[in-house]
């Protein structure tokens, strides 16, 4: 297999070479053939994840990464007794000791489904969402996407036995979803290996009351030691759709002549041969261009009726940014063939999630009320089925960045694009030159 590796939330400060999607950042690792990641880590702490970023290698090649804080940092909240990288889809046994706290690093490496998680008679404490600390808060449940990591401390103050633990899908679209749930246990010291689990209940799959609950908890912690750095004006105003359409496809028997598609702004993204970092660096013409719309060509109910063309255009199209200006984008869903939630992952950076909400944006209503105080800030941010939500960021960080939806059938289909954000002014504002042993195209 060709390959390319992603350090999927690693802000990558002007190592763009280093961040791995395919085609994007960088050409193939060919069989046989060997990369460097050179890159450092700066000004960040948490779980994150690494993965693969071609096709759907990820599905098994992938895991978690532990950013400690610098030595002689406390948590800005009590130790945990001991920390566990947990990638849910897997089986496994948490022993624990009575009266100890853990803390559970959540990884969701699935291919396509957010997740509940549960633990049987214990509450969950959240710390952490995408390697940035939040305002505690205590809850049953956590709703966790593809792409998206969450610590959170369990205590031990039940009575000894064991407890089932529990990872089951989360989707209220009216589509099909492999509802089963993925099972481990919490296992008291002294337990007997004979004794009975006690069980807990997932929530529906369509428990929408239960996701924006969780979704609505989360609040960065804003301290004096860790603000919430939310930009307060606004350069670039963007709104982009983000759904699903159907385009011609003569050879698509089973489709009679037609596919399904997705795209954002209606643009379903054609990648490219040549890597667009690596052509923007070396000014080759002909790879992409940058005309990516900043709002949708066609206005419709973007909730309700769709337009009786469902047809998208294609395109290498990539939305460029001066070096640190400030950026205000709303995403939201369409109903085009169905409402679904789609996880939106941006490569390079942090925002912070400003607001959301369900129907269709109201751009003179809907940012009286955006949090601009203590936002939650995510690298990864799950767009509501049937609603958008909106997220601040400021392009500090030169390069080319991929965004894209983190359900893999919906990035295979097209829905994605890139920010190309300009050098700012000398050599610490500006993207470092390619290693020598960049894989060539």
């Amino acid at each position: 297999f060709k390959i390319y590796l992603c350090r999927h939330g690693i802000r990558q400060l002007r190592t763009g070479w280093a961040d791995g999607p395919a085609y994007i950042t960088q050409c193939p690792i060919q069989p046989g053939q060997s990369y460097l990641y050179n890159f450092t880590v700066t000004g960040q702490r948490g779980t994150l994840l690494w993965h693969a970023h071609i096709l759907w290698l990820r599905a098994t090649v992938h895991g978690g990464i532990v950013i400690l804080p610098k030595r002689g940092v406390p948590y800005p909240f009590p130790a945990p007794h001991k920390e566990v990288v947990v990638v849910l889809g897997t089986t496994f046994t948490l022993p624990v000791q009575a009266g100890k706290t853990y803390m559970l690093r959540l990884i969701n490496a699935a291919l396509n489904e957010e997740l509940f998680f549960k633990i049987a008679g214990h509450k969950l404490t959240v710390v952490e969402v995408d390697a940035t600390y939040v305002k505690p808060f205590k809850t049953d449940t956590v709703l966790i996407a593809p792409g998206q990591t969450t610590n959170v401390l369990v205590a031990a103050d039940q009575s000894s036995g064991k407890y089932l633990v529990a990872a089951s899908p989360f989707n209220d679209a009216p589509i099909a979803v492999d509802n089963k749930t993925a099972t481990a246990t919490v296992s008291y010291a002294g337990t007997l290996s004979t004794a009975q689990t006690t069980l807990t209940i997932p929530p529906p799959k369509n428990a929408t009351a239960v996701a924006n609950a969780f979704t609505n908890s989360l609040r960065s912690l804003n301290s004096k030691k860790f603000p919430a750095a939310v930009p307060k004006t606004v350069d670039h105003n963007l709104f982009f759709t983000v759904g699903l359409g159907i385009n011609p496809c003569p050879s698509c028997k089973a489709g009679n002549g037609s596919r399904v598609v997705a795209s954002i702004n209606n643009v379903t993204f054609v990648m490219p041969t040549t890597a667009l970092l690596q052509a923007h660096f070396f000014k080759q013409k002909g790879v992409f261009t940058t005309d990516f719309p900043a709002n949708p060509p066609h206005v419709f109910n973007y909730t309700g009726t769709p337009p009786a063309n469902l047809a998208t255009t294609r395109g290498t199209k990539v939305y460029r940014l001066a070096y640190n200006s400030t950026v205000q984008l709303v995403m939201q869903d369409t109903g085009i063939i169905s409402p679904e939630n789609h996880p939106i992952h941006l490569h390079g950076f942090n925002f912070f999630a400003v607001g959301r909400g369900i129907g269709n944006y109201n751009p003179k209503s809907d940012p009286k009320k955006f949090n601009l105080v203590d936002p939650v800030e995510r690298n990864t941010i799950g767009v509501p089925s049937g609603g958008w939500v909106a997220i601040r960021f400021r392009a500090d960080n030169p390069g080319v960045w991929f965004m894209h939806c983190h359900l893999e059938i919906h990035t295979t289909w097209g829905l994605k694009m890139a920010f190309l954000v300009e050098n700012g002014k000398g050599a610490n504002q500006s993207l470092l030159p390619p290693p020598g042993d960049l894989p060539k195209c």
